[in-house]
């Protein structure tokens, strides 16, 4: 009996106004900076179209600022060479004509080309992985929790605070972070998507526990706390696997801490 497969898609992120980010960041930093103009192209005004690369380089190197379409199969790794960062805008895409990679073995996600047929535009939130759209849900909520956080510890300092080392300890002994998250992100290919969401949720829990009048302790593990209750909402399928790994699950949501329940899996 033949086993039915799923197709792969191609994935292209943009800016949020469609244009497609220059393979390489340095070059266009280092041509914009001399008043050079940087060729793209706005896949928002080809959906349905296949469409040649402006300024093709050489096959497959990074020779000029744009020198191919450059594709991904995993999303969840789409974000780990745009320096611009989040927002972006994301497009299936399928390779046309000769297709080249920089290594089956070590970006086996990769695809570049220099034709491209533009499908349609899809979900941005598939850039953190199939879990993405939860991720950015929690990402949203996390100023009003930060707030709630921060009230939290100015109404009783003492206790928040032995909660929070406690947790913090525990965290460090069982590598939540550094091992488990940081791991499983890698083998599921969430990594680049992963390391977005602690910056968005990160930065956003420390500024508004900042203008809630927290200080600096506070902020730092409030900062902390929101960073990896992203995590476990974006590894929420890979760390499953019996009571231990569902401990360490719980310690990242942060459920110890009293994590507010309009946060769900």
């Amino acid at each position: 009996m033949a086993h039915s497969t799923r197709p792969v898609v191609h994935y292209m992120a943009t800016r949020p106004n469609g244009t497609v980010h220059p393979t390489c960041e340095y070059l266009a930093r280092y041509y914009t900076e001399r008043g050079e103009t940087i060729t793209t192209v706005n896949l928002a005004d080809h959906v349905g179209q296949t469409i040649d690369h402006p300024s093709p380089g050489k096959k497959w190197y990074t020779d000029t600022p744009f020198s191919y379409f450059h594709m991904y199969t995993k999303p969840g790794e789409i974000l780990e060479r745009i320096e611009e960062g989040w927002p972006i805008r994301l497009f299936a895409v399928e390779p046309r004509g000769e297709t080249g990679n920089w290594g089956e073995n070590t970006y086996p996600y990769w695809l570049m080309s220099h034709q491209i047929h533009v499908v349609e535009e899809t979900d941005a939130w598939r850039a953190f992985g199939h879990r993405g759209e939860k991720v950015l849900n929690t990402i949203a909520q996390v100023p009003d929790l930060a707030r709630q956080w921060a009230e939290a510890w100015a109404a009783d300092p003492d206790d928040t605070r032995r909660r929070y080392n406690a947790w913090d300890e525990r965290l460090a002994d069982t590598r939540a972070v550094s091992d488990w998250a940081h791991f499983k992100a890698q083998y599921s290919r969430r990594a680049a998507g992963l390391k977005t969401a602690y910056t968005l949720a990160g930065d956003a829990a420390e500024k508004a526990a900042t203008d809630a009048g927290a200080d600096i302790e506070a902020i730092a593990a409030i900062g902390l706390r929101a960073r990896c209750l992203v995590a476990g909402q974006l590894l929420h399928d890979r760390i499953c696997s019996g009571e231990y790994e569902k401990s360490i699950r719980a310690l990242l949501l942060g459920t110890q801490l009293d994590t507010p329940t309009s946060v769900t899996a």
